[in-house]
């Protein structure tokens, strides 16, 4: 079977961090999120997908290659304007042999793929949607299912009031290639919106399998901290690189050739990418840092994601917030909750960043400085 990556989404509920990057290629856990979703395929016995690229997606191929450094064969397509959801993989049908698993590149899961495959199989089924069950299933597409699996009802993004079902759609789909029949060439069409709706209707063999395990769809900036949280607790099951070592009542994870000076003290979870270098005195609670950071003596970081190559100063304060790739933080710095500095901003000594400002790239905050509003 051959795999479907949804990797052309543009990402806006992502920005600032995705103003320079595909949602794809945004790290959770010091790793891009396709990263995982290729890791998962390769799991699960794919040794083959096609990557469906639109926005940005040079930056896809670029790191990804041929794939043969992640274990599996990559090809990719892409579309000269946006054709949907399975209006794109309609557009890859060149290159699609066969039944086909179809994931976007832009969730977290450790779903048994093998397992809704199975399913798909014994039903004889033509497109089975995966499943799972949520608490809040407000923003995604719901699904009823009867006993035996096949949907009998499906409703995209309802109000409270027309909730009838805690299971939602994954965007995880498995498909025969007979069902790209029934999409348009060259037209905007939607999984949920147009094919299933018409297979639903038309009677055809659509079933939803209900896949146990974690799934989070990383739609938003809070929804991406509590991604890298998960992570961290491994609520989720990935693969850390480096050195699993307990200090104390902390678990850390610490990155080939990472240094970490005398004193420095850790709480809870904590990622250390390689390369890393940790000043003294600093601490660490509930954190990811990326590879070839630098943190300098007496930093206190809380429950934050710092991507790479980035640089924070003396006695600098961060509390659950993202810094971006190559951003320079000055000494006595204060980042408050929520906060977002995206790439290669350059923050002066002494400033203070405020509650949920947001700040894009490139931008200079002089010393001292009170920043009380997002800076675009």
């Amino acid at each position: 079977m051959q795999a479907v990556i949804m990797a052309g989404g543009f990402g806006t509920r992502l920005h600032p961090l995705t103003y320079r990057r595909p949602k794809p290629m945004v790290p959770v856990a010091g790793t891009p999120m396709m990263e995982h979703i290729v890791r998962l395929l390769v799991e699960n016995g794919y040794d083959e997908a096609i990557s469906l690229l639109y926005y940005q997606g040079e930056i896809i191929s670029d790191y990804f290659g041929d794939g043969k450094n992640f274990g599996i064969d990559i090809k990719y397509k892409s579309a000269e304007a946006d054709l949907g959801t399975v209006g794109s993989v309609r557009n890859a049908s060149d290159l699609i042999r066969g039944r086909f698993i179809v994931i976007s590149a832009d969730v977290l899961t450790d779903f048994d793929l093998r397992k809704a495959v199975e399913f798909h199989k014994e039903r004889n089924a033509l497109a089975t949607i995966v499943l799972t069950r949520h608490p809040t299933p407000l923003q995604f597409g719901i699904v009823i299912t009867d006993e035996q699996g096949k949907i009998t009802r499906f409703l995209e993004k309802p109000a409270w009031g027309q909730v009838f079902s805690d299971t939602i759609n994954t965007g995880i789909y498995i498909l025969e290639p007979e069902v790209l029949e029934w999409v348009p060439k060259g037209k905007f069409y939607d999984f949920s919106q147009n094919l299933f709706p018409n297979l639903l209707e038309s009677g055809e063999r659509l079933y939803g399998y209900i896949a146990s395990g974690y799934w989070r769809d990383v739609g938003n900036l809070r929804e991406y901290r509590r991604a890298n949280e998960d992570a961290l607790w491994e609520r989720v099951k990935l693969e850390f690189p480096g050195e699993h070592r307990k200090i104390g009542d902390a678990e850390i994870w610490v990155g080939e050739n990472a240094e970490i000076a005398d004193g420095v003290d850790f709480h809870g979870r904590v990622l250390i990418g390689k390369n890393a270098r940790i000043g003294q005195g600093s601490s660490l609670y509930n954190t990811v840092i990326g590879a070839e950071t630098k943190i300098g003596i007496g930093a206190n970081i809380e429950q934050s994601v710092i991507w790479d190559k980035v640089k924070i100063g003396n006695g600098v304060q961060i509390r659950n917030s993202t810094i971006a790739t190559g951003v320079q933080i000055g000494n006595s710095v204060q980042i408050e909750e929520h906060c977002v500095i995206a790439d290669n901003c350059r923050i002066g000594n002494e400033a203070s960043i405020y509650t949920g400002v947001k700040i894009w790239p490139d931008k200079i905050i002089e010393d001292r400085a009170v920043l009380s509003e997002s800076l675009i």
